[in-house]
């Protein structure tokens, strides 16, 4: 019998649960919090000590007034089988209910101001206090000493030691964030091009396809022999493809739905200075009315001192993808950018802010950590803020990663977090081929090897692993009821354990099966100007099932919410995707604008992932599988 157990159990099950615990070595009057320092803070990874006049910026976050409650009332809420099903609380009720006291707000402040803190900001549900001051006033205050450490390639600073705190705030704070930098780790899951960063102009090269095989490798005039496999002619790779096909295989095009009264959060790290003329020009080249982006800054991050480089370029064409996908899927409703200043710590103040103030019903996220070995006193304010979304009625989405069981990434098998959350919906990747009438020609897991093709010889070299959705089963988190009898006993077999497993459910993400989003780009003579190309990702996954959840929520005339127990309640109106082997050849340009410095040709497969595998019913690429032409009536009644 498998367990299901809640996050308080499964986080008391590893020791982590009252991460505020008195410590004999604490002094008299103090206690010491664990759960704070991550695992790769060891002297294994150790380079120097912490530059004592660096800034640092943290927040010290409170825990939820009777958490168990909170859970409870996450369920029943998001519940069709529950009497409370759909009750939601206004972030108002929340607060009232189960928000810290003032009192205890106070107290963290005034002792934050004796440390020499500058405080920034405390959000309206009094969820973290944040300060900002020297490594050196955090390590007296928190009772340890701060090094440097090598981690995934990185220099990163964390203490050294577990950190402590005054007895008499211990008993309600859960963590502090900030204090190491863990949240470097993070990443978007955009699935660009080896070589052509978003940043940089990236150009399709042709021939590609409108539609599935419109164009095969009998439209290329290059030597090419059999790839090992697979047999002449394969399909050139989809142009990208437009808001009207994919509506068309979802099952979309004929209901009349636009998402009219409908609000979509986004979160992304910083923000393109040219999203919205962008998402305009893109719109009319569509056919489609544009909108009018609403961009938000969480309060109190933009004064948060960032010692690190940081690469807002790098995430342009993340957030590009984003506001493209979620308008092409729900042309009418409303979109709220939130984009945090950096993408070393913002992330989750700025899902706090979205929950907190309501801003949106819908909320996606194409970011996530390559592991959940974080320290715990990172995780918990997290689920903290995930669980007042689903109380009330914000259904929060998460791309369940693009490096596959991550095992090539972080040497072993993990699933990503925030995605392994039991309270969020993970959304998983295929590799789609659409027909030329915008229906589903093909559908399989997206798990891509890569060959290169030599065009003196027309020989292919030797398949290398390239990149797929991300899944597996989590390492934190039990099993959640939703999924009881759903996942197969062999996924946990093959994981050799059980508990929450993801995705959820999926959309199309492989990028030589991808979008085409228009985006302001800077080519290598220097120009500026507006293009179109193909890209993916869970990135995309993510997005493009947020529009449609805008669309299911205008047809059922309220929010679904934290949707995961509906999804398994209606297996039926998800398409199963299952393995299908194939592949495409794309054409790529060498200086990846034009044709100037020649040609690449490269055969990219489908459904060739690691250790996670499409099959019939759930799995670990595709989850329930993507929607159908009954998924949104199935979602309304």
């Amino acid at each position: 019998m498998r367990s299901r157990t809640s996050i308080l159990g499964i986080v008391a099950s590893i020791a982590l649960l009252g991460s505020v615990v008195p410590a004999m070595a604490a002094p008299s009057g103090r206690a010491t919090l664990t759960g704070n320092v991550p695992s790769w803070a060891k002297s294994a990874n150790f380079k120097a000590a912490a530059n004592q006049s660096d800034s640092i910026g943290f927040r010290v976050y409170l825990g939820w007034n009777n958490p168990s409650a909170v859970e409870s009332l996450a369920k029943s809420v998001s519940d069709p089988r529950s009497a409370s099903y759909g009750h939601y609380l206004t972030p108002q009720q929340f607060r009232q209910q189960f928000a810290p006291s003032q009192v205890q707000v106070n107290a963290v402040q005034s002792w934050l101001k004796s440390q020499g803190f500058t405080l920034d900001y405390t959000p309206l549900n009094n969820h973290y206090v944040a300060a900002e001051g020297t490594v050196a006033q955090a390590a007296s205050a928190f009772g340890t000493t701060f090094g440097t450490y090598r981690v995934a390639g990185t220099t990163l600073r964390s203490p050294s030691s577990d950190i402590s705190m005054p007895s008499s705030l211990a008993g309600f704070v859960s963590g502090v964030v900030g204090l190491d930098e863990s949240a470097a780790l993070v990443h978007p899951d955009i699935a660009a091009e080896p070589g052509a960063p978003p940043s940089a102009a990236f150009v399709n090269a042709p021939p590609c396809s409108h539609y599935w095989a419109e164009k095969t490798t009998n439209d290329l005039t290059v030597t090419m022999n059999n790839p090992p496999g697979y047999t002449l002619p394969l399909p050139m790779a989809p142009c990208g493809y437009t808001p009207s096909q994919i509506r068309g295989v979802y099952g979309v095009s004929t209901s009349g739905l636009q998402g009219n009264g409908q609000t979509v959060a986004i979160i992304d790290a910083y923000a393109s200075p040219t999203i919205q003329q962008d998402l305009d020009q893109w719109s009319q080249n569509r056919g489609l009315a544009s909108t009018r982006i609403t961009q938000v800054v969480a309060p109190g991050t933009m004064k948060r001192p960032e010692n690190r480089r940081q690469d807002p370029q790098g995430w342009y064409g993340e957030e590009t993808l984003d506001v493209q996908a979620v308008h092409g899927m729900a042309p009418a409703a409303s979109i709220v950018y939130v984009g945090a200043p950096n993408n070393y710590q913002d992330l989750d103040a700025a899902l706090n802010h979205v929950v907190d103030r309501h801003l949106a019903s819908i909320v996606t996220n194409s970011y996530g950590f390559p592991t959940e070995f974080l320290p715990f006193g990172f995780i918990k304010p997290y689920e903290d803020t995930i669980l007042q979304g689903a109380v009330e009625g914000i259904g929060i989405y998460f791309s369940s990663g693009d490096n596959s069981d991550e095992s090539l990434s972080v040497g072993y098998v993990t699933a990503d977090w925030p995605a392994s959350s039991p309270y969020v919906t993970a959304v998983g990747g295929t590799s789609l081929g659409v027909a030329q009438d915008n229906g589903r020609a093909i559908e399989t897991g997206w798990g891509t090897y890569t060959s290169s093709l030599n065009p003196g010889t027309g020989a292919w070299s030797t398949p290398s692993w390239l990149y797929g959705a991300g899944g597996g089963v989590s390492r934190l988190f039990a099993e959640p009821s939703y999924q009881s009898g759903v996942v197969p006993s062999g996924v946990f077999m093959a994981q050799g354990r059980t508990g929450r497993a993801l995705p959820d459910i999926a959309a199309f993400g492989d990028p030589n099966t991808g979008y085409l989003i228009g985006q302001t780009q800077t080519f290598p003579d220097g120009t500026v100007k507006y293009s179109e190309f193909r890209i993916g990702g869970t990135s995309l996954s993510s997005p493009i099932m947020a529009g449609i959840m805008a669309l299911a929520d205008q047809a059922k005339g309220s929010p679904h919410g934290f949707a995961n127990p509906v999804f398994y309640a209606h297996a039926a109106a998800f398409y199963d995707v299952r393995h299908m082997s194939g592949a495409v050849v794309r054409v790529n340009y060498v200086n990846s604008v034009d044709a100037s410095n020649g040609l690449q040709y490269r055969l990219r497969t489908f459904d060739q992932g690691l250790s996670l595998k499409s099959t019939a019913g759930w799995d670990d690429i595709t989850g329930l599988g993507t929607p159908t032409s009954s998924f949104i009536g199935a979602l309304s009644h």
